[in-house]
């Protein structure tokens, strides 16, 4: 098996990327963005977890049959975000 070397300049960058993104995170925590409050949120904490995936995981110099295993992972994490969203959102909580 052949491994791709990845210059230590890159690790470097794209840690110095998620520490900015960690720091962007708790600045944006502290004001009231009313409903884009989560959803600015989660887009930095997906844009943090692609790039670890990316980079620290070795995605990016993967075989396309990784990319199709990682995707399958995402959509099956989708799959139980929707089933557990159905179910929440049938409860009776709060029409008593």
């Amino acid at each position: 098996m052949s491994e791709t070397i990845v210059p230590t300049r890159v690790y470097y960058t794209v840690f110095a990327v998620l520490l900015f993104c960690t720091g962007l995170t708790t600045f944006v925590a502290f004001f009231d963005l009313g409903f884009f409050s989560p959803v600015v949120a989660l887009t930095i904490a997906v844009f943090k977890a692609s790039i670890v995936a990316l980079f620290f995981m070795h995605l990016r110099y993967s075989t396309r049959l990784t990319w199709v295993v990682a995707g399958a992972g995402i959509f099956w994490l989708g799959i139980l975000f929707a089933l557990s969203l159905s179910d929440y959102m049938t409860r009776a909580w709060g029409r008593i």
